[in-house]
């Protein structure tokens, strides 16, 4: 083709891409959006997100409004970070925003986003949390592995006894008991042990493949906002989530495979003893509304193995640097325990609720670090107004839990670790007070709060109540590092250390 003729040809191309881009806006409705930052050309406001994705959205917001728009290339995105735009997001307008954005990891490393968090909204998802608050999260059912909860969390005492009078790593052992508990409520017995053996993985290579997955939900990957960019995986994080999914599937094959096999085995006999028993069990039933194929099983398995460890280890690690760095709260949460439950025997989750200091202990580090400081994105249905803005269907929408936390409208000195501020207070965190939401609320919620509740205090206050704690020798309070980091959840960016010493007599260490 001569020159001029490819000019000629360039020349009515983008006169047509014009004319058709004048004719669609001619149609489309003016929307009044809420304030934010100006976006970039392709990228949008992604250069503004720094490494602590909740942080630079609370700073922006302060500068914009409670309500503010973004661009996450060429995606639009509304940010909630107040308890007025939570309770508008997640319980006015909640059907009008169940939606969820398609994103890469879920398609790569749930399932085709089969689980409960990646799931888009309809029967499967309501089936699936139906199956949760009545079969997998019931009371009953949580009841009856409270032996497992104990049993695993003696089992971090007596290891943390041997340890008395050296720096220990708090995080190593709180990993170890909140998997031992996950394990065996969810899978039945423990498939991770510290050597290889006849384990699928190592406790090393187990937590190694969890930490990927972790940081993998978390990531800001460049393909999702830019879709014309997406087949060239330019920080390559779809590779990551390719082979960390194909690793943890190898895992959750054996397990299916083993349970597939007792139930052959027992037939008539077979009596459901785990979490994944009942999946299966569901799976073969016919009356389901949406049939539980395998990968269906394999994913919402996945979610109780993730969901529930690494969360859960990381509020108690943040519970306890908090105490440390307020010796005042820890004498008052010891007394409390040595009131209320003495030094003859240990804490266990009947006794929690006469332990106000001890709620309020766990309150205030939810409220300070959020395990999810930015809950998952929800995704409008359809077109919705607020406060005189327009939020368009299709946009994506982020409440930032951590932002309200730290909201000095709600909370006196709100970057302080005040345990007094929830003494009579019926603040709650099961979703209904929108000033404090480390779960959720609504259509999205985690099902799994009621377990996580029970684990975190019942092991907050068994640390306080065995152990003296202080730091390492030549530490001062003030010098205790307490920054984080942002993966799905929200970890403390250097494990804590601490030096403990046993307080109470020597069987309640050792007694299983």
């Amino acid at each position: 083709m001569a020159l001029p003729t490819c000019a000629a040809f360039l020349t009515v191309v983008l006169i047509t891409a014009l004319f058709l881009k004048t004719l669609a806006s001619r149609g489309r409705r003016a929307y009044n959006l809420p304030p934010g930052p100006k976006p970039w050309p392709v990228i949008g406001n992604l250069n503004l997100i720094g490494d602590l994705p909740h942080r630079s959205i609370h700073e922006l917001s302060k500068q914009y409004d409670p309500l503010m728009q973004l661009r996450f290339g060429s995606m639009p995105v509304a940010v909630g970070s107040s308890t007025e735009m939570a309770k508008f997001f997640l319980k006015t307008h909640d059907a009008a925003f169940s939606g969820l954005p398609t994103l890469s990891v879920g398609k790569y490393t749930a399932y085709d986003s089969s689980d409960i968090m990646w799931s888009q909204y309809g029967p499967y998802l309501r089936q699936a949390r139906r199956i949760c608050a009545t079969e997998l999260f019931s009371a009953r059912r949580l009841e009856s592995f409270e032996h497992i909860r104990d049993e695993e969390m003696r089992g971090m005492l007596r290891h943390l006894r041997g340890a008395s009078g050296r720096v220990v790593r708090l995080r190593e052992y709180l990993q170890m008991m909140t998997l031992g508990v996950i394990s065996r409520m969810v899978l039945g017995k423990k498939y991770i042990q510290v050597e290889a053996s006849s384990a699928v993985f190592t406790a090393a290579e187990f937590r190694e493949i969890v930490d990927e997955l972790f940081a993998l939900n978390g990531v800001f990957n460049v393909g999702d906002f830019v879709p014309w960019l997406h087949w060239l995986d330019l920080q390559g994080y779809v590779r990551r989530m390719k082979s960390a999914s194909k690793t943890f599937d190898r895992f959750l094959d054996h397990i299916l495979d083993e349970h597939d096999r007792r139930r052959r085995l027992e037939r008539e006999g077979f009596v459901v003893r785990d979490m994944v028993d009942v999946l299966l069990q569901l799976a073969d039933d016919p009356n389901l509304e949406v049939p539980l194929t395998r990968d269906n099983v394999k994913a919402l398995t996945q979610d109780m193995i993730l969901g529930g460890s690494d969360t859960t280890t990381m509020t108690i690690e943040w519970a306890i640097s908090e105490l440390l760095k307020n010796p005042e709260s820890l004498a008052m949460a010891t007394e409390e325990l040595d009131r209320v439950i003495g030094h003859k025997r240990l804490v266990t989750e009947r006794d929690l609720p006469n332990l106000p200091y001890m709620e309020a202990v766990l309150k205030e580090t939810l409220r300070l670090h959020p395990a999810a400081p930015v809950l998952a994105p929800h995704l409008a249905r359809e077109d919705t107004s607020v406060d005189g803005y327009d939020i368009p269907a299709g946009t994506t929408v982020f409440v930032n839990v951590w932002s309200i936390g730290r909201d000095p409208a709600l909370w006196d000195a709100p970057d302080e670790f005040r345990l007094a501020r929830f003494m009579g207070s019926e603040v709650d965190v099961k979703g209904q007070d929108f000033e404090l939401l480390p779960f959720g609320s609504g259509r999205r919620m985690c099902p799994g709060f009621s377990l996580a509740l029970k684990v975190t205090m019942l092991s907050i206050a068994n640390l306080v109540q065995c152990f003296a704690w202080r730091l390492p020798d030549g530490m001062a309070v003030e010098h205790l590092n307490m920054e984080e980091t942002f993966l799905l959840a929200l970890p403390r960016k250097v494990p804590l250390e601490a030096i403990i010493e046993p307080k109470l007599m020597d069987r309640l260490y050792t007694d299983v």
